[in-house]
């Protein structure tokens, strides 16, 4: 790039100097006067200072984002320190838009004049460049008519400009771009020639609303320079320190132009390109991958979690399948549930029991696990068993977890010895782990290893012929006849050993009270609630819920009310530190929305850690009677526009929508609320709202937002379009698009709406 701009630079000695380097004193005020080290970019168009030759240095300014340059006499600041330094030395730097000049003292009258003459030189040489571009503005687009005319007749049918908008990844209804055909057809020919076709582009991708916050920052009207670009990032994108070098790199991410991209500048087409790509997206990139801390005890995380995953459709009469399994798997459900019953032949079945639910093979199942298991995520998946067989069939089913599974089974503790705490999702990387019930604790079952062990080894040195007067053997609780045979008799029913002995770190056990957990139950224990449960123990015992699960794991499942398997909120579950909300993900809508909101972070890896205040066993926290609002925000939602909503109804010609934009917040009770704004008629190409919604947030690390467009219908309830839910913490502030995701959660491309947030402290909030 530099290479290609370097054989078009004005070069000359002072260039060339230039690009060598100066230290020269930079001025602020009669007080503040400190040498700098400035040189020009090999690429000549951006200038850098560091506090030193040779040191650490930084962008100063672009020559895009310079207006001109003056003698040291025109300084009003360089006047006022004449007797200090000759004026014919200094010289200011003058800026396009709001930056403050950038006043400078060379140690020569030579040395400024390097300066003065070079810095005007590429000014000027830029300032061309901009003519030039101007008058060849529809250049690049010519261009891209060449290569759709593919008879080259110098026309294009309506279909050669679809493939052409395909090619150029300009996506669009197809009935709306055929208005905006015929609108451009001045000729009436069905075809439209080149310069019909530059204004077809152009009516395609006209924004008003964005042409005029572009001009609110550009000088000229007609480019953002580098310097506007990093004001608009800083001021309205609240992009921080960083901003500066963003902005090199969004320019050369997304302007179109080749000479706009050497000059470090941004036409409106880049600064629509800009808005409407993933770094203009409401949820910041930064949260996409995998950015928080994995090495935390298991149950300081959130975990994706299906309710009776095999199942497809309802509860009652719906398909079993291996495809439930893959389904959720492959969109990062972690927990995923196995009913186990009695099969024929004696293998093993997987459906709803008591139920007409068709039956899938338990192996079946497990391969599938195996298959698909890591391909979304390296994190663990947690196999839910619930066991409903004999105990033959109950050894089958180890069989199969060992044989298919393999080395992905967790079958003991990571380092044979007896934890303090549940692992980490790093360190079980790629494991599968069995949750259900276990015959004896897991200190028994380590103890046990350890005398098979010393048996052996007695075993072995008996063979040698040493001949040794063994002892009778201390009495230990898991070799106590008695104690074992009352265990057997309590727990053979519920679980043969060898299936015991691959439930480790999720050992299921009864829920009686907190209190009673905390004295009876270890860590590595964990109770299922049902939901109806799960909501009364949350008003009864709200905080005692939340230091509950600090310390373990908690599953919480639908109603056996919810035939139609529909879903409950999680979020309510999720306000109390609960871990596994296990859904019906084969279920779309409002639930699933907010749950696939809360996982679309941290890499989609299915575990998000939970806020610090959940994560503690001594946690004042309640989540129906939050404490002081100290982290307290207020948000304000601008809804600007739409594009391209979708028909509702596509089959009714000539439907067009009347939507309407509404938020909703999610969170503890308090926070939990929704506005909309009014809905525009009969547009869904580009409605235009421009209304303000205020939100008071108490605890804004719990809540998630969705954005939802519906389409009024006053005979009726509004229709859904499409919605968007992510959580705070994911948020970009300023100016962002919000692509829409349909009923069932894939992309609606190109549907997005357009709007501006802003977060403020406190519970304080006005509109204007």
């Amino acid at each position: 790039m530099a290479s290609s701009l370097q054989g078009r630079l004005p070069i000359n000695e002072n260039v060339l100097l230039m690009q060598k380097g100066t230290l020269m004193r930079k001025v602020r005020s009669k007080s503040w006067k400190k040498l700098r080290y400035f040189r020009l970019q090999e690429d000549g168009m951006t200038v850098w200072h560091a506090r030193q030759a040779g040191g650490r240095d930084k962008p100063s300014f672009s020559i895009s984002d310079v207006e001109t340059v003056r003698g040291g006499h025109e300084s009003e600041l360089l006047r006022s320190l004449a007797e200090e330094f000759p004026l014919e030395q200094g010289f200011t730097i003058v800026f396009h838009g709001r930056r403050s000049n950038l006043d400078l003292v060379a140690n020569s009258v030579e040395e400024a004049q390097i300066w003065m003459q070079g810095l005007q030189l590429l000014v000027d040489f830029v300032t061309n460049m901009d003519q030039q571009e101007r008058l060849d503005q529809p250049g690049w687009l010519s261009d891209w008519f060449q290569c759709g005319d593919k008879n080259q007749d110098g026309r294009m049918s309506f279909r050669e400009v679809q493939r052409l908008l395909h090619m150029m990844n300009v996506d669009m209804e197809q009935e709306y771009a055929f208005q905006l055909f015929q609108a451009a057809d001045m000729s009436q020919s069905d075809t439209l020639e080149g310069e019909e076709f530059i204004e077809f582009y152009k009516a395609l991708t006209k924004r008003d609303e964005v042409q005029e916050l572009f001009e609110n920052f550009s000088a000229d009207g007609q480019k953002l320079t580098l310097l506007e670009f990093v004001d608009f990032l800083q001021e309205e994108q609240k992009e921080g320190d960083h901003a500066s070098d963003l902005a090199l790199e969004l320019i050369d991410r997304y302007e179109p132009s080749e000479s706009g991209k050497l000059r470090h500048v941004l036409s409106l087409d880049g600064f629509l390109s800009y808005l409407s790509s993933k770094d203009g997206d409401i949820f910041n990139p930064s949260c996409l991958p995998v950015y928080q801390d994995m090495t935390q005890p298991l149950n300081h995380y959130y975990i994706n979690s299906s309710h009776n995953t095999y199942l497809v459709g309802d509860q009652l009469c719906g398909q079993s399948s291996v495809e439930g399994y893959i389904r959720a798997l492959k969109r990062g459900c972690r927990c995923v549930e196995v009913d186990i019953w009695d099969g024929p032949s004696g293998e093993p079945i997987v459906y709803h029991g008591h139920t007409l639910t068709s039956r899938i093979l338990f192996k079946e199942v497990v391969a599938a696990v195996a298959q698909y298991a890591f391909q979304t995520s390296d994190y663990p998946v947690i196999l839910s068993l619930e066991i409903h067989c004999s105990r033959e069939q109950q050894e089958i089913i180890a069989q199969h977890l060992i044989e298919i599974l393999g080395e992905q089974l967790l079958s003991s503790t990571l380092d044979g010895l007896l934890p303090t705490q549940l692992p980490s999702p790093e360190e079980l990387r790629r494991k599968i782990l069995v949750k259900g019930k276990k015959l004896r604790t897991l200190e028994e079952d380590l103890e046990e290893e350890e005398e098979e062990e010393l048996e052996s080894e007695l075993e072995r040195e008996q063979e040698a012929g040493l001949a040794l007067e063994v002892q009778a053997e201390p009495e230990t609780p898991e070799l106590s006849p008695r104690s074992k045979d009352k265990k057997e008799k309590k727990s053979t029913p519920i679980m043969c050993p060898s299936l015991s002995a691959l439930v480790v770190y999720m050992k299921t056990v009864s829920f009686h009270s907190f209190p009673h957990s905390r004295e009876h139950y270890r860590f590595y224990e964990l109770s299922s609630f049902s939901e109806t449960k799960a909501r009364r123990l949350i008003k009864e015992a709200g905080n005692e819920f939340v230091q509950h699960n600090a310390w373990q794991l908690s599953r919480v499942y639908p109603s056996g009310l919810r035939t139609d398997s529909s879903n409950y909120n999680p979020q309510e579950l999720w306000n109390a530190g609960c871990q596994m909300v296990a859904m019906n993900v084969q279920t779309a809508g409002l639930e699933m929305d907010i749950c696939d909101g809360l996982f679309r972070q941290n890499g989609g890896c299915g575990y998000v850690l939970k806020p610090d205040f959940l994560r503690d066993t001594q946690s004042s926290f309640h989540p129906e009677r939050p404490i002081s609002p100290f982290k307290a925000r207020t948000l304000l939602v601008q809804v600007i526009s739409g594009q391209q909503l979708p028909k509702v109804d596509k089959t009714k010609e000539g439907c067009i929508v009347d939507p309407l934009v509404r938020v909703e917040v999610f969170g503890i009770r308090p926070d939990t609320t929704r506005q909309e704004t009014s809905y525009v008629e009969n547009n869904g190409f580009n409605p235009y709202w421009g209304q303000t919604l205020c939100f008071r947030v108490l605890v804004p690390e719990l809540a998630l937002l969705r954005f939802v467009v519906k389409d009024y219908n006053w005979r009726s309830r509004n229709d859904f379009v499409g919605q968007y839910t992510l959580p705070w913490t994911c948020m970009q502030q300023g100016y962002r698009h919000i692509h829409l995701l349909s009923k069932d959660g894939t992309r609606l491309h190109p549907a997005s709406i357009f709007v501006h947030l802003c977060i403020r402290e406190g519970l304080d909030g006005d509109e204007s």
